[in-house]
């Protein structure tokens, strides 16, 4: 019955919130993103911080949006690096990490001699021509090539950046391979992160400035997704993903209005 799907489709148990981008850009939080998200927690929702670093962290993560004065708790962060650590355990092999520095500590433990497969993130400094040369031709010799994501750019204070999917792409392309994907908009991804929760994907929202990522990953794995026009957002983002977002809103606070007053 039509019905009965729409009522299952209402009953929203779990909000996915992006982080960069949505929260904050870099040390400046979105304006009204910490009182938004108080409002949200007095909702009857669990709330997970999903997003698609490659440049910090976790506790280094959780240490700036603590400073910027948002209430988050360690355990509800899922990150790509999690989920990338997670494949190389499950896989058991070792890494040729071309990862930022700062990213290290979430693969303590993780063997690194003699490395049997590529990682790669968001590393300008490891993105030069030796570097590059020695992961293609680790490819080559049968080297699993990961990538912890494969986003095209990124916002920055001073304009968009780079991301990590470019230098992938050079990579597969180099090589004719195709990469394993592990963070966003990976379906793996999103169902990872709702894990524990005790909630489907039809019963979870996902709100994010990145249109393919966030949304329309989210969208892919039976979520609704949320757009907001901060960050990395630029006008007509809207219409690069079919089906279109479920909502496109001003910013993270105009999205939780949305959620308090038509999705509980």
């Amino acid at each position: 019955m039509p019905g009965q799907r729409m009522a299952a489709r209402r009953a929203l148990k779990t909000v996915l919130v992006d982080l960069s981008g949505t929260l904050h850009i870099e040390d400046s939080a979105v304006p009204g993103a910490q009182e938004a998200l108080k409002r949200l927690r007095s909702a009857p929702v669990t709330i997970r911080f999903v997003t698609n670093t490659t440049k910090e962290c976790k506790r280094d993560l959780l240490e700036r949006l603590t400073k910027l004065g948002f209430d988050i708790a360690e355990n509800e962060i899922f990150t790509s690096l999690t989920a990338a650590r997670n494949l190389l355990e499950q896989r058991q092999v070792r890494p040729l990490l071309l990862v930022d520095d700062k990213a290290l500590p979430d693969f303590t433990g993780i063997a690194t001699d003699d490395p049997n497969a590529v990682v790669v993130g968001l590393a300008p400094e490891h993105f030069h021509y030796e570097m590059m040369n020695r992961a293609f031709r680790l490819i080559l010799d049968g080297a699993p090539l990961i990538a912890i994501h494969k986003a095209r750019y990124f916002k920055k204070k001073d304009g968009l950046a780079l991301g990590p999917g470019p230098f992938v792409a050079g990579l597969e392309y180099a090589t004719d391979t195709k990469a394993t994907v592990v963070g966003k908009p990976e379906k793996t991804f999103f169902l990872e992160a709702l894990r524990g929760t005790g909630c489907a994907p039809e019963e979870a929202v996902m709100i994010g400035d990145d249109c393919r990522d966030d949304v329309g990953g989210a969208q892919n794995a039976g979520m609704r997704g949320i757009l907001v026009r901060t960050g990395k957002y630029r006008p007509a983002d809207e219409d690069k993903i079919n089906p279109a977002p479920y909502l496109t809103c001003e910013n993270f606070p105009e999205a939780v209005e949305h959620i308090l007053e038509r999705l509980l």
